[in-house]
């Protein structure tokens, strides 16, 4: 048999429940009392977008790339010894000016000296140096790249390299290499356009 709760009893629960109604309501308007009147936040600004990357020359470092490609490519082929002389001229230079040249009658405004250094960085020094020695206006300059006569292979690398890069300049006119007294098989004179 279930145990009756005495009515007064059921009161006093009632009651305690209601205190304790009472109390949470007495603590909810308390803490509004407390913190006072609430105004709502603005809304934080977006952060900034992301800066926009720089644009690249894409095509011209393709071409630079397949030029790269192609005169290591020829490296390959038909190779220059030590004292084979370098000789070169453009199909509009007349010929009596690459004679002049062969013969030291153009005086070397400036002067890029590659011994010691390997292909990759002489490469990018010589093509360096060609466009500088074209803004300052130079006519000639001389390129000293040796006879190569210590490569391990026996093939003057740096002349090699110097022979196919000036052939793919566009600024230059003519070369041939230097007479004797200027460094002779081991040296360059290069003809550019002003």
């Amino acid at each position: 048999m279930r145990k009756r709760t005495p009515p007064l009893e059921k009161h006093a629960d009632a009651r305690h429940e209601d205190d304790r109604h009472a109390d949470s309501l007495d603590d909810a308007a308390l803490f509004r009392q407390a913190i006072g009147p609430v105004r709502e936040l603005p809304t934080p600004p977006a952060p900034p977008a992301a800066p926009r990357p720089r644009p690249a020359a894409r095509m011209a470092a393709r071409d630079e790339a397949e030029a790269r490609n192609e005169f290591r490519q020829a490296m390959d082929v038909d190779r220059l010894a030590a004292g084979d002389a370098l000789g070169y001229r453009r199909e509009h230079v007349a010929p009596k000016l690459l004679a002049d040249l062969r013969r030291g009658r153009y005086a070397a405004q400036d002067e890029l000296d590659l011994h010691g250094l390997d292909a990759g960085g002489a490469e990018a020094l010589l093509r360096q140096f060609l466009r500088h020695a074209r803004e300052q206006g130079h006519g000639c300059v001389r390129v000293v790249h040796g006879k190569g006569l210590n490569s391990p292979t026996g093939v003057p690398i740096l002349k090699n390299l110097v022979d196919r890069v000036l052939r793919q300049r566009n600024e230059v006119l003519a070369f041939h290499s230097a007479p004797v007294a200027q460094g002779g098989t081991g040296a360059v004179l290069v003809l550019l356009k002003r």
